[in-house]
């Protein structure tokens, strides 16, 4: 399990969280507009960063589901275009995940594309195959002593699986959480914005006590318009409305909003 530090300013009061993920770079059906608009903001907004969570291409493959026919360019002009696109906010980028659509290249070939994007931008160090534990600390808590940065954790990954219905991708989501002790969970696949919390005991075993804590459950859309193979396999249209999480420099307070 990769594990990612990310040091930001003290004097972050707050900051958003954007994820990018399930964007189908390519697909005939992929919002490309809505794309860009969303990297323009994240890049003319100084406390916006990113985390780009798997699916950023499309790439079809004349043996994978998809239609290679109808792509607006070929794979290797996906991961061109990616680089073009995410070069501007290359240094808000705080991770860089494998999707399966990616993974497509991987299983035939053995060349990695969510790799050679992470490279060509620079950010191999924020790459991982499988998933990353993010500790961002930013901020300046008036709680802690000398006022130490707060510290959030992350769990990220592309995720698999889900199933059709609502109920399924729920609980998809929430077993994420006998993985790993974090205080976000990150997920994108299925397609479905979610949100939800749960709580849990956390134990401090350094002063042998057990505190109450919230934990905070993100599965974010996908960047398509209705049609194509979803269409023709009778799934229902989803919203490309996705999350934004929010971490509060100033005290240990986190949550995301549609």
């Amino acid at each position: 399990m990769k594990v990612i530090k990310i040091d930001l300013s003290a004097e972050l009061k707050s900051i958003e969280l954007h994820v990018f993920a399930d964007e189908h770079l390519g697909d005939e059906y992929c919002d490309i507009k809505r794309l860009i608009e969303r990297i323009e903001y994240v890049r003319d907004t100084p406390n916006a960063y990113c985390i780009l969570n798997g699916d950023i291409l499309d790439n079809a493959t004349k043996t994978s589901i998809g239609d290679t026919y109808t792509q607006e360019f070929n794979p290797m002009e996906q991961l061109q275009k990616a680089v073009e696109l995410f070069e501007p906010i290359k240094d808000k980028i705080l991770c860089i995940t494998h999707g399966n659509h990616e993974n497509r290249t991987y299983k035939k070939e053995g060349i990695n594309l969510s790799y050679l994007l992470a490279a060509q931008l620079g950010l191999s160090d924020k790459y991982t195959p499988t998933s990353a534990v993010l500790f961002i600390r930013l901020g300046k808590g008036s709680s802690h002593i000398h006022g130490r940065k707060i510290c959030y954790t992350i769990y990220a990954l592309h995720g698999s699986g889900g199933g059709r219905k609502e109920g399924a991708k729920a609980i998809r989501l929430a077993d994420l959480a006998s993985i790993v002790d974090c205080d976000i969970y990150l997920h994108g696949h299925t397609h479905l914005p979610m949100i939800m919390k749960q709580g849990f005991h956390r134990v401090d075993i350094s002063n042998s006590s057990v505190a109450q804590v919230d934990k905070l459950f993100v599965n974010t859309a996908a960047n398509l318009k209705y049609g194509g193979y979803g269409e023709a396999g009778a799934f229902k249209p989803s919203s490309m409305e996705t999350p934004i999480i929010y971490l509060n420099g100033t005290k240990k307070e986190f949550k995301a909003k549609l």
